[in-house]
């Protein structure tokens, strides 16, 4: 079992990285006030800029979304890996040396090998391209001219051709240092009577991409007649390659997933390249296995974990196949929080064929005329009766009840047993009796979910919805005293050093108008002795309930003033915030003073009213 890395290292890892330079790989940032960057936030669609990143903070914040984090939460947004796949990441990027804990296990998958594997890859995928425009490549350009797809195309998609021989590329591996026992673990060679040798020989090559857009694997499909193995070959199961949790295309599709709330399972290679030429960016698609719980785990990190509003549709081709895969991907649709459909096109065209007899149009009309899943499966089960025969019809409202019985949603179900009533040729009261009975006979099937998607589910991880938290106090930036309140947490998150430990020990004990502001002076005052420490806000964080954290986060990245030196202003604005409450307990003072008559409290009170006096001057720096 791999070992967990140090957390001394993970924080390490964040602090040598810059935010700035890792979102920057995304995101076109340009100064946005003091010690601040600013761009299109990645995560929804805007017009002018609202997202904010803060390098020396650590931190982002869209003010148009609230989605707010640190590195490793953006990497985890954006990108979908793992935690630890996402400092392992950071850590390759800088050089740096992790350490892992638990029995002294080693890098997830052991990173170490993973990174020879990948390389050897990201070699072998340079080869195969580099090989397509070679002149015994002919069979791979024609077939891929055949298909509508041209040069920019197979370079978009990065698609190569293996040539007919037993070692070339075994040989130029090895000759880029790679050894045997690497290419036969990557998959990329096989280990034969006579000795290794190249596993794909003559063939056109598809690079198979994880979600990061590494290439962990490829497909290749037969083109000579002397080849008298599979249509497709995969890669074989590898240590980077579990092909059951891969989705050819998920590299390029991600972010139009997360963007559109739409997934589109398409059945290969040249359909997805088909949707994507035609403008249907969400198509992704399995490589070499059924579609199954994996890839469903895969899609719903992408989409959201809950994201009912969501689509996941899928093509299928009309043959026994495809029927089948339809089946299939029915049986597991009850783990989708989102709205599943089905898309087939005119006369069972594949969105490949479809492109290459119709145009694009014809594919984006396809998807758009998609079917909910529960309409499809319906009519697809009530069809393979004799509608002609009262045997028959009585038999599809049979074989049709049990599915409308699955769907919990009352209003859903009972539109959908009408729907029934009328494919099947039924009574309403007799299809409305079916259902009843096909409830009663099976229960809701487990992880079973009502078709409006507002409720839990069982498997996969799933949940309910979480508790909503009380709503937090908004400031209100048209009271002075809110307005100093948020500014002067802004500079004490922002600006730890410029204001300093005595100025803000003594901040933090002015009580504050607005209780969101309290809840995160209170978390501030808890960490004063590590103020001036890498690593500021994450602790202050720690202190909060979670519900405020994307208040923090918002503060500590929140833009400053523009401006030269921001020492002064971080300094004037919490000196500010103390001369409000020193004024405070001056008027109380005065009023305390005017209702006594006690010579002695007279005496004290009056002191008091010096010592703040003489405070407010130092604060004017007299």
């Amino acid at each position: 079992m791999a070992g967990r890395i140090r957390q001394s290292d993970i924080e390490e890892v964040k602090a040598r990285t810059n935010i700035g330079d890792i979102v920057g790989d995304y995101v076109s940032l340009k100064t946005g006030g003091v010690g601040a960057l600013k761009g299109l936030c990645p995560f929804h669609d805007e017009k002018s800029p609202s997202f904010y990143v803060r390098p020396g903070v650590g931190r982002y914040h869209c003010f148009g979304c609230g989605e707010g984090g640190d590195v490793y939460e953006f990497l985890l947004k954006m990108d979908h890996v793992s935690f630890t796949d996402a400092v392992e990441r950071l850590a390759a990027r800088i050089g740096y040396q992790l350490h892992y804990e638990e029995g002294g296990g080693g890098p997830s998958e052991n990173s170490g090998n993973r990174a020879r594997l990948l390389a050897a890859n990201a070699a072998a995928e340079e080869f195969f391209r580099d090989r397509l425009s070679a002149p015994d490549a002919d069979p791979g350009r024609r077939f891929l001219g055949e298909r509508g797809f041209d040069a920019a195309a197979a370079a978009h998609f990065g698609v190569g051709f293996a040539p007919k021989s037993w070692d070339e590329l075994t040989k130029h591996l090895r000759g880029k240092g790679f050894s045997q026992e690497e290419l036969l673990t990557a998959g990329l060679v096989t280990q034969g009577d006579r000795g290794v040798y190249d596993r794909f020989r003559g063939r056109l090559i598809w690079p198979i991409r994880d979600v990061t857009g590494q290439t962990i694997g490829f497909g290749a499909r037969r083109l000579l007649d002397d080849d008298k193995g599979p249509k497709y070959l995969n890669t074989p199961e590898t240590p980077v390659y579990k092909k059951a949790q891969v989705l050819y295309g998920l590299d390029l599709a991600k972010r139009d997933i997360s963007r559109q709330d739409q997934v589109v399972v398409v059945e290969g290679y040249t359909d997805v390249m088909a949707c994507h030429l035609a403008g249907i960016t969400t198509a992704v698609a399995t490589c070499g296995t059924s579609f199954g719980v994996d890839h469903i785990k895969v899609i719903r990190r992408v989409m959201g974990d809950d994201n009912s509003q969501g689509s996941v549709i899928f093509t299928f081709d009309p043959d026994a196949a495809g029927q089948k895969a339809a089946s299939r991907a029915f049986g597991e649709e009850q783990r989708f929080s989102a709205q599943t459909y089905v898309a087939v096109g005119p006369d069972g065209l594949d969105p490949c064929d479809l492109r290459l007899a119709q145009g694009d149009v014809a594919v984006r009309r396809m998807i758009d005329a998609r079917k909910p899943m529960f309409e499809f499966m319906i009519r697809r089960t009530v069809e393979r009766f004799d509608l002609d025969s009262v045997e028959g019809r009585a038999a599809a409202l049979r074989a049709g009840a049990p599915i409308v019985a699955t769907i919990r949603d009352p209003a859903s179900q009972n539109g959908y047993t009408r729907e029934l009533a009328r494919l099947s040729g039924a009574d309403l009261q007799d299809a409305i009796r079916a259902v009843r009975a096909a409830q009663r006979g099976s229960g809701s099937r487990d992880g079973s979910r009502d078709d409006s998607r507002g409720r839990s589910y069982a498997g996969d991880g799933g949940s309910g919805a979480a508790e909503q938290p009380r709503p937090l106090a908004q400031a209100d930036l048209t009271d002075p005293t809110q307005r100093t309140e948020r500014e002067s947490l802004m500079v004490l998150l922002q600006l730890p050093g410029e204001v300093g430990r005595d100025r803000a020990a003594r901040a933090v004990q002015v009580p504050f108008v607005n209780p969101t502001h309290a809840v995160v002076r209170d978390a501030i005052a808890s960490q004063l002795a590590t103020l001036e420490q890498p690593g500021w806000v994450d602790r202050v964080l720690a202190e909060v309930p979670q519900a405020y954290a994307p208040t923090v986060n918002a503060l500590a990245v929140a833009e400053l003033p523009q401006g030269g030196d921001p020492g002064p202003y971080a300094r004037s604005i919490v000196d500010g915030l103390i001369d409000r409450d020193l004024l405070r307990e001056k008027a109380e003072l005065t009023s305390r003073l005017g209702r006594t008559e006690d010579p002695e409290l007279r005496r004290q009170i009056s002191l008091a009213m010096v010592a703040i006096e003489t405070e407010r001057r130092r604060l004017r720096g007299e």
